[in-house]
């Protein structure tokens, strides 16, 4: 429909991820496990009726969407066109979570939607993917009962702030850029580990404020799940982030992250959240690519096991157990 010419975010970032990791002969089609739809019935598991009524009000999704000709378009064209993708990556992060307590560790090429709540969306968030992905972990995982949450893109995740302001089992720690939206003061209240960068922050500063809060973050609080929100708008030159990070720094920064959780044997959760220029899907697949390569992306194993089986196998295995992945 040309909707993506009207907001700054690339919506085939996606696909391209998928594509270069094909390329690269990471993955294949017979080995991408395909996200399910998150239907209503999931989506109130976190979301009131009052707000997904508000989701069939085209101006309602035209505003938290940031593309103001949406509000003009028939309401059954935004479900079908805006939503819909959406209520599939939000199912996309929910089944990462369950990949991820199975596996060790599950990567959502979409999701990060970090500005939704579950009475409010914005700032192209309108569903709450992470605070769903935790919520069903917790009801129906056994032995998952504490979470951390490291949001790393470069804009304040207030979204799963207030929905876990008052939640012992949820830490969260959030670096972004303090000069930009959303700004929301209330929501910082419950970041527990809270990074405020300058403009212009580079590589050098940012990745030792990652790897020490990182390592602080997960030394303080013992959780059974992380979800890393790895949003690629801190990369130097984007329009929204204004941070100068470069790709080489945005590769480090995940792989700080997930060996700091594999180290723990901790099951990460990643999703891709923000990033508003054509590079970044390249750059998210060089990221994976490097995660692979370091070993970083295999099942969790004892301390003392040899070796691991090959991404290959694991992600076949994976999709044999996909019929016990339903959202329901």
């Amino acid at each position: 429909m040309g909707l993506e010419k009207l907001h700054p975010f690339d919506a085939g970032k996606w696909g391209k991820i998928i594509n270069f990791l094909k390329e690269e002969k990471l993955i294949a089609d017979d080995l991408i496990v395909q996200a399910r739809e998150a239907t209503d019935e999931d989506l109130l598991v976190v979301h009131t009726r009052r707000y997904l009524n508000k989701l069939k009000w085209s101006f309602v999704v035209a505003t938290i969407t940031e593309i103001p000709p949406v509000a003009f378009l028939p309401n059954f064209i935004v479900q079908r066109k805006v939503l819909k993708p959406l209520r599939t990556q939000t199912g996309g992060t929910i089944m990462a979570g369950k990949l991820a307590v199975d596996r060790g560790w599950a990567i959502n090429v979409g999701g990060g939607f970090h500005h939704c709540s579950s009475d409010k969306g914005g700032g192209f968030c309108a569903f709450a993917d992470i605070t769903l992905a935790i919520k069903f972990l917790f009801e129906r995982v056994q032995g998952v009962s504490r979470a951390t949450i490291i949001d790393l893109d470069a804009h304040q995740g207030n979204g799963h702030e207030r929905d876990f302001m008052d939640d012992p089992r949820v830490y969260i720690m959030d670096a972004y850029n303090r000069y930009i939206y959303p700004g929301d003061g209330f929501a910082k209240r419950a970041i527990k580990r809270k990074v405020e960068l300058e403009w212009g922050t580079e590589d050098t500063e940012y990745l030792q404020k990652v790897q020490t809060h990182v390592e602080g973050a997960l030394n303080e609080f013992q959780p059974d799940i992380i979800v890393y929100n790895a949003g690629t708008d801190i990369l130097d030159g984007d329009p929204l982030g204004g941070l100068a990070i470069s790709p080489q720094g945005i590769v480090k920064r995940d792989e700080v992250v997930f060996r700091a959780a594999r180290s723990r044997g901790v099951p990460v959760l990643m999703v891709t959240s923000g990033g508003y220029q054509k590079r970044t899907a390249r750059i998210i697949a060089d990221s994976i690519l490097n995660l692979h390569s370091l070993g970083l992306l295999g099942r969790q194993q004892p301390a003392c096991a040899l070796g691991s089986p090959s991404l290959d196998q694991m992600v076949r295995d994976s999709a044999k157990d996909f019929s016990n992945l339903s959202l329901q």
